[in-house]
């Protein structure tokens, strides 16, 4: 008796169009993979450069609470996350790929930078946040205030250049243009704000280490300003005043 041919299942066409970008839940995952990676890569070099700063077998002293070396590393990382945070958003939410790009490449850098701090504080047995107002590690303890245009907050006041929780609430409402424009503005501040840190931090700290990270942000941010006023230029805006 001859076998019964079987039905042949049926065949689903590929949707080409469905598989042109990824979900959104995907590409959450894949950025949220990135920025992990990145504060985990910084972390690890941060441990590694710290663990190694004597140059011999000899263990050297690690700084101490209120030194130069730690009060940058806990006061640039939490003006950093405030700048992951506002190039995030932008990253999300911009239609420009000029912006996405810049902002993109503002986080990662920023981030992989927490991440080497963090580290560093790891190692030297210091907390992430440090006791008391910020900036109290420039010049004597008079640093905080010194060229900020930011108004004190209940959390003990903000660091030069950064936004305030109206200003970031503003940036979340925008879309288009005016996002970009507020965007390029907020961050260029932000990153005028953090220069005398930097600038003080390669100048008086101990550590060499901390010395060339304060060195590279000045050169990189540098670079980035000038790009964002361009930017702004282009799209007929002016920098926010900055003291």
């Amino acid at each position: 008796m001859a076998a019964q041919e079987q039905p042949e299942p049926d065949v689903v066409p590929d949707e080409p169009e469905a598989r042109s970008a990824p979900p959104t839940w995907s590409r959450v995952v894949i950025f949220g993979a990135a920025a992990l990676a990145a504060l985990l890569i910084g972390a690890t070099i941060g441990l590694v450069i710290g663990q190694n700063r004597s140059g011999d077998d000899t263990p050297a002293a690690s700084p101490r609470a209120g030194s130069v070396d730690v009060g940058f590393a806990q006061d640039m990382s939490r003006h950093h996350l405030q700048a992951v945070t506002m190039a995030n958003w932008a990253r999300d939410h911009s239609d420009d790929p000029a912006i996405k790009q810049l902002a993109f490449d503002i986080a990662s850098v920023q981030l992989e930078q927490v991440g080497r701090m963090k580290g560093w504080l790891m190692l030297w047995g210091q907390p992430e946040e440090p006791l008391g107002e910020p900036m109290q590690w420039m010049s004597g303890g008079h640093g905080h205030g010194h060229g900020s245009n930011a108004t004190a907050t209940s959390d003990g006041g903000l660091m030069p250049g950064m936004a305030s929780e109206e200003e970031l609430a503003k940036l979340r409402s925008l879309s288009g243009e005016e996002l970009d424009v507020y965007f390029l503005q907020l961050m260029l501040r932000h990153h005028q704000g953090g220069v005398d840190m930097a600038q003080y931090g390669y100048d008086h700290a101990s550590e060499q280490a901390v010395r060339t990270l304060a060195r590279s942000m000045l050169v990189s941010q540098g670079a980035e300003m000038d790009t964002m006023r361009g930017m702004l230029a282009e799209r007929g805006a002016e920098p926010l005043p900055f003291p």
